[in-house]
């Protein structure tokens, strides 16, 4: 059996798992509401929402499981539905797969006072794999969820109703606020998040020890990346220590970070640069990710993540930059 043919069969299994609307706990699983060392899951997970940062609105969360996709929807259900979620989000014995968690760690922040904790995020983990296979780190260069479900590698499925969909976000951006949920609000918040487990399972394959604790490290910095507040991030869970078979080889890696760097009111524009030029040449000259709050904020910083050397030599770089200005 080919590649094709066996995504073609996994394909068919996935449309045949039920999708679960939950508006109350009691309709989720009992071991994903109760973590435990006994029940480890590994699941995957998305977010839906209007403005979904630190300001909007979170309205469904997605979690699918091996036989079954559930929809939380925050709106019908509200808080109580959203908090029962909170032990298994922030727990270290449920694995939550998701592609891209910056924003959608910031919702269940700020919203909900929710720590996202213990994901493997598959746009990083496309990045890690691409490094260990001898590529080049490429500034900007990360893999969209459409790019990755249609890489023959990992899932080879087109994802047409996903453009479909953000049609109709730019046309009404409250579009995942409405109830009831129609068919295609349900199919493509279930979509979202249908093939995350396969994927999650061809990637770990692939990952060798030093890369998979960077997935846990880069993970756990993205999910802090926009939640900074006044204590910077004293009451988040510890970062992943280097595992002891790494050390025992000898070669123990640089350990990565996340640095701040508050831009003074009016200087964003200079700092990023025409078109991004200014921040794009800070990361060519360094092996660290920079990330800016944007329109959706937090306004005024720019986050750097990467291993320590590197981060400080942006933060150098960038803290030049403002000197100049």
């Amino acid at each position: 059996m080919d590649i094709g043919e066996k995504i073609q069969g996994e394909e068919a299994q996935f449309s045949t798992v039920p999708i679960h609307v939950v508006t109350n706990p009691s309709e989720l699983p009992v071991e994903f509401l109760e973590p435990s060392a006994e029940t480890q899951l590994v699941i995957g997970f998305d977010c839906e929402g209007v403005d979904l940062c630190r300001h909007g609105t979170l309205c469904i969360m997605q979690l699918a499981f091996p036989d079954a996709i559930y929809l939380v929807d925050a709106v019908q259900g509200g808080e109580a539905v959203v908090q029962a979620c909170k032990p298994a989000l922030e727990s270290n014995y449920i694995t939550k797969v998701i592609h891209d968690c910056k924003r959608d760690s910031e919702a269940l922040y700020f919203q909900f006072g929710i720590k996202l904790h213990n994901v493997v995020d598959t746009q990083i983990a496309y990045s890690l794999i691409n490094e260990q296979e001898g590529h080049a780190r490429v500034p900007d260069c990360h893999i969209s969820f459409v790019g990755l479900l249609a890489d023959p590698r990992y899932c080879g499925v087109s994802y047409d109703e996903k453009e479909e969909v953000r049609v109709l976000l730019r046309q009404d951006p409250k579009y995942w606020t409405y109830r009831p949920l129609s068919e295609q609000m349900i199919r493509a918040a279930a979509d979202d998040v249908r093939f995350l487990l396969h994927i999650y399972h061809k990637m770990v394959q692939k990952l060798n020890d030093k890369s998979l604790w960077n997935l846990a490290v880069r993970g756990a910095l993205y999910c802090r990346c926009f939640c900074i507040n006044d204590n910077h991030f004293a009451d988040w869970p510890p970062l992943p220590p280097i595992p002891e078979n790494i050390v025992a080889d000898g070669c123990i890696p640089e350990e990565e970070v996340l640095s701040v760097v508050d831009v003074p009111p009016g200087k964003m524009g200079r700092v990023i640069g025409r078109r991004g030029a200014s921040i794009l040449s800070i990361k060519q000259s360094c092996d660290a990710e920079i990330f800016i709050g944007g329109a959706k904020g937090p306004p005024d910083k720019v986050f750097i993540i990467g291993p320590e050397k590197q981060a400080r030599k942006a933060q150098a770089i960038l803290m030049g930059k403002l000197l100049d200005f």
